[in-house]
């Protein structure tokens, strides 16, 4: 789970704890209040459960100023995810919250194995084969797979794929993290030999019968 930390412009509500941001309403979807997500956390399914509650982002001048806001049904349509929640029960509602941004307490977010928040990763020392290679200064989130920036002592950048595979470790408490990268990610790969010339043709005989 890689929930978003703080960042930008992006800020929590005044005078709250320390939150984690997990999504942002960006359209209302039919007539009976149901609202299209832009997620900030990989896991959705487990975030969004009913009964699930979120501190608001939202202008001093919305109705929902101040507002908790709690989930009733999470659901997929169409591969873009949906959510009805507490109080919401009409097209009209769902538009007060157009752009609104879901936060958590971080204290109250789920403690399960693998699951970091970016905050804790940036900053980590990267490290390959037993060398400290670079540091982790961001994570990008894509739709088809999380990546750790890697910024390497000079200065370049590397996105290494935050999969198990090729991170197979992350130690908060040394402060790093281990890559086990494929080859060609770091550096450029040797040209390969070709076996024959391209285009070479053998020689013509010159024997007569």
């Amino acid at each position: 789970m890689t929930d978003v930390a703080p960042s930008g412009d992006a800020r929590p509500p005044v005078g709250s704890k320390t939150q984690l941001r997990v999504g942002r309403l960006v359209k209302a979807h039919g007539l009976k209040g149901a609202l299209k997500l832009e997620l900030y956390t990989d896991d959705p399914d487990g975030r969004f459960v009913p009964g699930a509650t979120f501190t608001l982002q939202v202008p001093e001048s919305s109705p929902w100023h101040g507002k908790p806001l709690t989930v009733r049904e999470f659901r997929w349509m169409n591969s873009h995810p949906v959510a009805f929640f507490e109080g919401v029960d009409d097209r009209t509602a769902a538009e007060e919250l157009v752009r609104a941004i879901l936060w958590i307490d971080e204290a109250a977010a789920s403690d399960e194995e693998d699951a970091w928040y970016d905050h804790q990763l940036v900053g980590l020392d990267v490290v390959r084969d037993g060398a400290v290679v670079g540091r982790v200064a961001r994570v990008d989130h894509l739709p088809s797979q999380d990546l750790l920036a890697v910024l390497l002592a000079d200065e370049t950048e590397v996105l290494v794929p935050f999969v198990k595979a090729i991170v197979p470790e992350v130690d908060l408490a040394a402060g790093r993290v281990r890559i086990t990268p494929p080859a060609g990610l770091f550096e450029e790969l040797p040209p390969e030999d070709d076996e024959a010339p391209v285009g070479e043709v053998p020689e013509a005989s010159t024997e007569q019968e």
